[in-house]
């Protein structure tokens, strides 16, 4: 057996966010220290951080040592490489653990924007008609740990630890049988599937690393597939036009499916809509089946109409920010009504009530998420020009900043200059920096681009993150404490993550 080599496909993910999956120090640059000690100060101007499902390191110093080698020996099957079109390593994992996978129903979800945050209101929507969930989605914000949740909530250390370690022997007798060992991704998607069987859970809310057809998540047969709104990204490894990234991503339809499809460009729906045909599926369309039929803003997020596969559902009071979270509710709403069969079975809604309950509980750390006030500061983890566009729109709606000034860490082999053209309408000034990630966008070549969109005069270098903070806050500071001047960190998941740590909330 070899290891992989460096220029040999790896699976899923990211590779915005190879680093910040794995969350361990040894895949990151000595800047990380400096900013666990730079939170101090920042932690201090922010107040204590709030419960958000994102769990902290372990306090037990032997439970976050162990939890420590675990991340070491996953961030030793890392690549930054292109998508390997085979699932024969995830196969064997899972047949030699006895099918885990095929234990509960599943509901998959794949897409380009909005996936991990309608994943986490499906589960909270089938959580609600007091079913066990399992749910498995990435990258995540700060640990590791919470891409797999149990009940809502991430699997504690000490499970995720017990999982790795009860698998652990097979994934070394697969290894063995494989020219290279299984990945980071396919490790984990194992984990997760073994760990909702040993639960167990009544149905898993699973989200795909990157793609479909060959993403390692793609072994399971859900009866319900979403499919969030389709653009361009990661062109080099799923393809350069809507219609070939709709192709890798339908794969996830499988026989006699229900699909549950967002609203997309023509060009994409009709790849989907012709996968559908060849493998019986029913769709059911945004716009057509269900939808946003209104939409308000209302104190601490909005208030919606949905229309579902059964009827209507007045009065939802959603707890997240902007149109796009408006739609995410949607599909999420009709993906659930179709795991119960509303729409074919029977016509009738579900319970108004619960539905309500579990809409309002909904939140979605890193999306639009106020981490401090006076000045306010806004994290979002837009890391593409569809993503920066839906945060753009979402931040002007919702809040009444006089002047926004924006954080900004990048990663290379992303469309930076288009995710910067998205914010430059409403960025009165930007801090250009950097993650402590060694794929981040040097802040330098970052300040280029942005000097180019934004011009000289609106652009500030920061190359550490907790520097670009503080300066960014100094700037808002300036208009007065009553003036409105508010900031927003975005650019990555991983620059997101880190800023919540800055700003005391992990």
């Amino acid at each position: 057996m070899s290891e992989r080599p460096q220029n040999e496909p790896d699976e899923q993910n990211d590779p915005d966010e190879f680093d910040e999956i794995v969350g361990a120090e040894t895949d990151r640059d000595p800047d990380l220290a400096v900013i666990e000690a730079g939170s101090r100060t920042l932690r201090a101007q922010s107040g204590p951080p709030e419960g958000d499902g994102i769990p902290a390191r372990p306090s037990d110093p032997e439970v976050d040592r162990a939890l420590r080698e675990v991340e070491a020996e996953l961030a030793t099957r890392w690549e930054e490489t292109k998508l390997d079109p085979s699932l024969v390593r995830i196969e064997g994992l899972l047949d030699i653990l006895g099918s885990p996978h095929r234990a509960y129903p599943s509901i998959h979800i794949t897409g380009t924007n909005g996936k991990t945050s309608t994943a986490r209101m499906i589960e909270a929507l089938l959580g609600s008609f007091e079913l066990r969930t399992g749910r498995y989605t990435s990258p995540h914000v700060q640990s590791v740990t919470e891409r797999i949740s149990l009940d809502g909530a991430p699997i504690s250390a000490e499970r995720f630890i017990e999982t790795y370690q009860d698998i652990a022997p097979y994934i070394e007798m697969v290894d063995a049988r494989q020219e290279y060992r299984l990945s980071f991704f396919e490790v984990l998607t194992g984990m997760a599937y073994a760990a909702f069987a040993d639960a167990p859970v009544d149905i898993a809310v699973v989200e795909v690393g990157m793609g479909g057809s060959w993403d390692a998540t793609n072994v399971i047969d859900s009866d319900v597939a979403v499919i969030m709104p389709i653009s361009l990204d990661h062109t080099d490894r799923l393809g350069t036009t809507p219609e070939e990234i709709a192709a890798e991503k339908s794969g996830i339809v499988k026989q006699d499916a229900t699909v549950v499809l967002a609203q997309q460009p023509v060009e994409a729906a009709s790849v989907v809509l012709k996968r559908a045909v060849e493998v019986d599926a029913t769709v059911a369309r945004e716009g057509m089946e269900f939808g946003v039929v209104s939409r308000e803003v209302a104190v601490g997020g909005q208030l919606l109409t949905l229309r579902g596969l059964g009827g209507e559902y007045p009065e939802i009071f959603l707890p997240l920010h902007g149109a796009h979270q408006a739609h995410n509710a949607a599909v999420a709403l009709a993906a659930v009504e179709a795991f119960f069969g509303v729409g074919s079975q029977h016509a009738r809604p579900l319970d108004l009530d619960t539905i309500r309950s579990a809409f309002a509980s909904v939140s979605s750390p890193g999306r639009m998420e106020v981490v401090r006030r006076s000045p306010t500061v806004v994290l979002d983890a837009a890391h593409n020009p569809g993503g920066a566009r839906a945060a753009a729109e979402a931040v002007t709606e919702a809040f009444d900043f006089s002047r926004l000034i924006g954080v900004v860490g990048a990663s290379d082999g992303k469309d930076v200059r288009g995710l910067l053209e998205a914010f430059e309408p409403i960025f009165a000034e930007i801090v250009v920096t950097r993650n402590s990630s060694h794929r981040a966008m040097d802040a330098d070549e970052l300040a280029g681009l942005a000097v180019e969109v934004f011009g000289a005069d609106r652009v500030q270098v920061e190359p550490r993150l907790d520097d670009a903070l503080e300066a960014a806050i100094t700037l808002a500071e300036e208009e007065g404490e009553y003036a409105g001047a508010g900031v927003l960190v975005t650019g990555s998941v991983i620059t997101v993550g880190e800023a919540r740590l800055l700003l005391g909330k992990g």
